[in-house]
């Protein structure tokens, strides 16, 4: 199974997060990182939470929860050039707790349109290399990468895969489609 949020306590209700940690406990539902996912995490059933973006207080003041329901989450990580002092030590903390630190983009971009504006190269320039560039510097081996919007295409997945063992892709219910077919292959 598979949840994933943004920021704890606002998108995703602080209830709602405990009553799946909780549930997950209480059936002896494991949780497994992405990055024990590409190492090739035995097939069982288990439960993937991760949280997007550069919420970092916000899933810092969560870590309790997750301890006490033994959880751990992958958190994809965008903007990390711009966390100060404290969010990258909370980020290092939660890392140490046995959370996972995984690449989300330097900026969040949307890549489809990205690309199309300046390149697969450029995307991979501007967006990718800096990001695991960045996180490695700081001692996190990023091994999974999420697309932001979940937006994808078949040529980022194979340009990615050269960079990560595995990628995450969402798709949206709306009225107006974010990402009209989030899997096309």
């Amino acid at each position: 199974m598979f949840l994933y949020g943004h920021t704890p306590g606002k998108g995703l209700p602080l209830e709602r997060l405990a009553a799946v940690v909780e549930h997950a406990e209480a059936i002896g539902l494991p949780t497994v990182t992405f990055a024990e996912l590409a190492a090739g995490a035995p097939r069982t059933a288990a439960l993937a939470l991760s949280f997007d973006d550069a919420a970092i207080d916000a899933w810092y003041d969560v870590r309790g929860l997750l301890a006490d329901h033994g959880a751990r989450v992958t958190l994809f990580v965008s903007r990390y050039q711009n966390f100060d002092d404290d969010g990258r030590g909370k980020l290092r903390e939660l890392a140490d707790l046995g959370h996972d630190v995984e690449a989300h983009g330097v900026d969040h971009l949307r890549a489809p349109v990205y690309v199309e504006e300046h390149g697969l190269r450029a995307y991979l320039d501007d967006e990718i290399l800096p990001a695991i560039a960045a996180l490695r510097a700081d001692g996190y081996d990023p091994v999974a990468f999420a697309y932001p919007f979940g937006a994808r295409t078949g040529e980022l997945d194979d340009a990615l895969l050269d960079h990560f063992a595995i990628l995450r892709s969402v798709s949206f219910s709306t009225a107006v489609p974010i990402v009209v077919d989030p899997c096309p292959r």
